[in-house]
C-alpha cells in the first residue's frame, strides 16, 4: 500500500516506509513509552530473516483516502495507561499530518506490555 495524490503536474506516491517512520518517531519520543511491540510476523520475519522489521509495532491501512494506524506499544511501570494512549494519538496525528499532508481516520494503541526498568536497576544497585 502507498498513498497517491493526484497534482497538476504528476501524481506524488509516498510510500508506507516513510509513514511508518513518522509513526514510529512520534510514538516513540511520547512520554512513558518504552518501545514498540512487534506481533508474530515480525519475530518471524527477525528469526527467519535476521533482521529487525523496518515497520515493527506499526499497521497501516488504506481506506478510500485516509490511514487507518494500528501501533503496539510497550509502556513504562508506574505511567496513567490512557493518558499515554492519548498522548500517542495526539502526537502520531500531528505527526503524520503534517509531514505527509494524509488524513488520519482512526489510530488504535494496543499496549502489549509494561517495562519494568527501574525495578530491576535497584535491584542491581542492591547486589
Amino acid at each position: 500500500m502507498s498513498i497517491e495524490q493526484e497534482e497538476k503536474l504528476g501524481a506524488v506516491k509516498i510510500s508506507d516506509d516513510v509513514i511508518a517512520i513518522c509513526v514510529i518517531n512520534a510514538a516513540l519520543n511520547t512520554k512513558g513509552v518504552a518501545g514498540l511491540s512487534g506481533g508474530l510476523t515480525d519475530t518471524i520475519s527477525r528469526n527467519l530473516l535476521g533482521k529487525e522489521p523496518l515497520k515493527k509495532g506499526i499497521k497501516l491501512s488504506k481506506e478510500d483516502d485516509v490511514i487507518i494506524i494500528d501501533i503496539y506499544v510497550i509502556v513504562n511501570y508506574g505511567v496513567k495507561i490512557p493518558e499515554v494512549a492519548w498522548n500517542i494519538q495526539k502526537n502520531v496525528k500531528k505527526e503524520v499530518e503534517s509531514m505527509v499532508d494524509i488524513q488520519i481516520k482512526t489510530i488504535n494503541i494496543h499496549v502489549q506490555g509494561v517495562h519494568f526498568a527501574e525495578q530491576k536497576d535497584q535491584e542491581a544497585q542492591e547486589d
